[in-house]
């Protein structure tokens, strides 16, 4: 377990535990947001690396996002979080929200996940957990299939 992601995760538990208001954190996902289909989530489906960086230092997540009929669905987790199921899927003009919660000492933590493809070819990720209370921003990774032997 990395110093940072306790880092994270203790900041993130203290700032709900204290009743701070969230501190206004970078830019925030301004379009309404819409029902995600399959259709809609196709260049998203896939597994992917998150390599995130807060103010806390390096963050890395893997995500992974599928459509079982015509319906989103996803996974995160790291190192110190096991896989938590993602089913609030949305989606913007350009991007893929993906809203969850996971529980920090009876505490439950929102959490939202962007993912907006880049003029590059690149997609960027942003994690706002807590109404913005702690965020990360980075590149995210699709991950190399494995090839069947």
């Amino acid at each position: 377990m990395s110093r940072t992601g306790i880092a994270t995760t203790v900041l993130v538990a203290g700032l709900l535990a204290s009743g701070v208001a969230p501190a206004a954190a970078g830019p925030a996902v301004v379009q309404a947001a819409a029902h995600a289909t399959a259709a809609d989530a196709a260049p998203f489906i896939g597994e992917w690396t998150l390599n995130l960086q807060g103010p806390n230092g390096p963050a890395v997540f893997d995500l992974a996002v599928k459509a079982e009929a015509d319906k989103v669905v996803g996974t995160i987790g790291n190192e110190q979080m096991a896989p938590t199921p993602i089913t609030d899927i949305s989606k913007t003009d350009k991007g893929l929200v993906l809203k969850y919660t996971f529980d920090y000492q009876g505490n439950q933590v929102n959490a939202v996940v962007t993912l907006t493809p880049g003029a590059d070819g690149k997609t960027a990720a942003q994690i706002d957990f807590a109404d913005g209370a702690y965020v990360v921003t980075g590149p995210a990774e699709r991950k190399a299939k494995e090839k069947a032997n």
